[in-house]
Parts: structure tokens; sequence; C-alpha cells
């Protein structure tokens, strides 16, 4: 099986040419823009492609170098809608084209930084874009400061036999799970941080955690770093109630027919208790569905 969306470097990001004012200056006179709100939509056609522009059709705005396709280079600029044909990758992702759907991701995450730094953390002066971009310097004392990115790690946990553990946020709608996930705190290892969040959501013990793949999540700044892991002692939950609304372990029968509702092959089954997963776009769909497949377990 292929990696998860996202999984793949699809333009070259060129950073040797961020410093270079005079190729960035020739560059923009022919490049592609990706417009991008300050609330992560840009404009999308009706058959999910993404409605870039000519640079000399393009908003004024920031301006932020994102790479190269073949020759062809790719800027972002920050404006605000002016049609209703706007999206965020939420909700066109899972139909995305992959080129597409990587340039908004890199184009979302700077955007989102840049709204949280305009202030350096050493000594709270103003700070602004340097390097097309990709980077903030302080204009009191010259400190730079680049985008940061927050590793969180999502697991699929399973009973090595036919059963896997799902769960449901509180803000989710009934009959909606997925996998289980969490932030690595400072000092902690990835596996660790598996089996601790596994724990503190579940109550659940697991053991033979193995990194699967990974995934950029720019909502704002997070590195979806994906994992399965088997489970270790008794199998009874004990859920977090501030993390978890409810959380169970479903078969291979009932997660499967979960896919095929959630893609709509099928109508669901009002009642049931598992009525959707994650659509294919994200890697916690990739991690069920290599479980599916037996890939996994």
């Amino acid at each position: 099986m292929a990696g998860p969306p996202l999984s793949e470097a699809r333009f070259e990001r060129a950073a040797h040419r961020r410093s270079d004012q005079a190729w960035l200056a020739e560059a923009w006179e022919r490049a592609q823009v990706v417009l991008i709100s300050s609330r992560s939509a840009t404009p999308v056609g009706p058959d999910n492609r993404v409605l870039v522009r000519a640079a000399a059709d393009a908003p004024d705005g920031p301006r932020r170098f994102l790479g190269l396709v073949g020759d062809e280079p790719y800027f972002a600029v920050t404006a605000e809608p002016d049609r209703d044909d706007w999206k965020t990758l939420r909700e066109f992702g899972a139909h995305a084209d992959e080129l597409d759907a990587a340039l908004v991701v890199a184009a979302v995450a700077l955007e989102q930084w840049h709204q949280r730094h305009g202030r350096c953390p050493r000594c709270g002066a103003e700070t602004r874009e340097a390097q097309a971009g990709w980077t903030r310097s302080c204009v009191a004392e010259g400190s730079e400061h680049f985008p940061r990115t927050d590793p969180a790690v999502i697991m699929l946990v399973h009973d090595g036999s036919e059963r896997a553990l799902l769960g449901r946020g509180p803000d989710w709608g009934e009959g909606r799970f997925s996998t289980l996930a969490g932030f690595v705190e400072p000092g902690e290892s990835l596996e660790a941080a598996v089996a601790r969040e596994v724990w503190e959501e579940v109550g659940v013990g697991v053991r033979d955690v193995r990194y699967v793949a990974s995934q950029p999540w720019p909502f704002p700044s997070s590195l979806m770093l994906g994992f399965t892991a088997r489970l270790d002692g008794d199998p009874d939950i004990t859920l977090d109630p501030v993390e978890m609304a409810e959380a169970a372990w479903f078969t291979r029968d009932e997660v499967r027919r979960a896919a095929d509702w959630t893609d709509g092959e099928q109508l669901a089954v009002e009642g049931t208790r598992l009525r959707a997963i994650p659509p294919r776009f994200s890697i916690s769909r990739y991690l069920i569905d290599q479980w599916l497949s037996g890939e996994v377990g």
C-alpha cells in the first residue's frame, strides 16, 4: 500500500532561492499563485482543483515562495475570500489532487505560523517576514525565527486478532469514531507518547509500538506521526471524560462496514454504534485501512 496523502514530496521547495531577491522578483513575474485566507481557505473549483492565478491577477497581500513544479514557480498570497467558492482542506481534501493539497498545506502552515508570531519570543519586539516568508526577524535585536512544527502521535491500537480500538471526541457526532492521538511532550520519545496517550485516554496498556508513516497537518502546525500498537493486558476501557466521549473495540467487519458508509457506497444504518470513520484523506484512515487489509495485526 502506498503511503498516506501528503507523505510524498510533490514539489521542489528550492530553499536556496529564498534569499535570492533578484531570482524571486523574476520568478514572481511568471508565477502561479495559491490564495490563502486568514482562516486557511483557498478557492476551489467544482472538480475540487485549487484555482491558482497568474501573478498579474493576484491581489495584494503577504507573498511567500512555496517552491517549484518543474521550472514553474509557485507562491502563496494571503487574501480574504471574495466569492463563495473558498474551502478549507478539511472540506475538499478527500477529493483533492495530491499536488494541490501539498501546496495548500505548505501555504496554510506558513500563514498560521505568521499569524501567531508577530512578536519576538525573546524580547517582545515586532518581527518581520524574511527569506521569502520562511523566517521572521526581530526588528530590535535581529534574532531569526523559523516556522515550528508540533509532533503528534496517532495510533491504531489492535488486539492482535480481529478487533481495533477506536474513540470519539466530545465534539464529534454520534457514531463517528477514529484512531487515538495526542501531542508529544518535551523530553518524550514517540513510542512513549503512544503508550502514554492510549493509557491516559482509554486506560489500556500497549506493546509492539511500530512506526508506519507521517502526514503534515497544518491546523495550526502539527506533524502527525502514525503508529500501530498491540493490546498489552486487560482490554477493559476506562475513559478520560475530558478527552473522550466514547471508545470501544470494533471488529474488522464493523469497521469495514463503517468505511463503506463513510465513502458513500452505502447508507449508514441509524442506531448502529459505529457509523463513520475518517475520510481517505487522513492518516487515521490510512492506518485503519492497513489494518482492514491485514497488513497490521
